[in-house]
């Protein structure tokens, strides 16, 4: 139990990644490659909270969260906008992520370091394994973001927006949606999840400057065996990888932990090319 504990933590991590990439590119049908060096910057700013400034937990909470939003939305502008298609989006925006890393240098070294946690940092006993608090706290919070963002998207008037504008954009702005505003919105809200992320993947991964890169393939890979544009899918995908990863490095070694999740990746995508729960759409042409 201890090893599946692990490997779910790890994938949730991934998972939260995966939900970052699928709610932008749910509302315009594109990628923030930069998502994971976000999270990396939220887990640096509560290093910054706790330990430079002192602040209490929830005030580090928030301004990991305001911060990194903030940053989120300037990515938007400068890296996003004004590129007319989606395929420049991607490098605009993997050079963004780029930049973040090399201002997280800068400003705080490329030693990792560590982020205190809230909570009891004793390990304890569940069903026969050991885990940590935050690694409860991880998987936990995984699982609520997936379902409360389902449930928006089914429940709320701009949930039901956006998901219009990832069918049919042009129909969205003929029924009055403002697709602009949504997508600027929509990287707001990853920058202000991320910053929320930050805050809690820390105690796990520490703030180091190579975080963003090492999560973002493997954030990628969550979201492609789920299936590109659905939660539950990058949800399930996230822990895939991270079960796949720890129990290879358990049982093969750990050279062989990064081979498993992409041998796992190609398997599925064999056997479904949309993803797990991934859906075919067809269009009359």
């Amino acid at each position: 139990m201890t090893l599946i504990y692990a490997g779910l933590s790890l994938g949730a991590v991934y998972a939260l990644v995966a939900i970052g990439y699928n709610i932008v590119f749910v509302a315009s049908r594109s990628f923030n490659f930069a998502q994971a060096q976000l999270m990396m910057i939220g887990a640096f700013v509560a290093y910054a909270g706790h330990v430079t400034f002192g602040l209490p937990a929830v005030a580090v909470i928030v301004l990991a969260m305001v911060v990194v939003m903030a940053i989120a939305a300037i990515e938007e502008r400068v890296a996003v906008r004004p590129v007319a298609d989606h395929q420049t989006q991607l490098i605009t925006t993997l050079g963004f992520g780029t930049v973040l890393t090399g201002l997280a240098q800068l400003i705080w070294g490329t030693q990792p370091l560590e982020v205190p946690f809230i909570g009891s940092k004793e390990a304890i006993t569940l069903a026969g394994g050991r885990v940590y608090t935050f690694e409860i706290g991880l998987i936990v919070m995984a699982v609520l973001l997936v379902v409360g963002i389902h449930l928006y998207t089914r429940r709320r008037l701009n949930g039901l927006a956006v998901v219009a504008m990832s069918q049919d954009a042009e129909a969205a702005v003929l029924r009055g949606v403002n697709v602009r505003m949504l997508a600027f919105a929509a990287f707001a809200v990853t920058g202000l999840l991320a910053g929320l992320m930050g805050f809690f993947i820390g105690p796990k991964t520490f703030a180091v400057a190579t975080l963003g890169s090492a999560l973002a393939l493997k954030g990628f890979v969550a979201l492609a065996i789920g299936g590109f544009g659905s939660f539950y899918g990058g949800l399930a995908g996230g822990f895939t990888v991270g079960l796949v990863e720890e129990h290879a490095a358990r049982y093969l070694g750990s050279e062989f932990s990064n081979l498993s999740v992409f041998a796992i990746l190609l398997l599925v995508l064999m056997i479904r090319p949309t993803g797990l729960f991934g859906k075919v759409q067809e269009r009359m042409v």
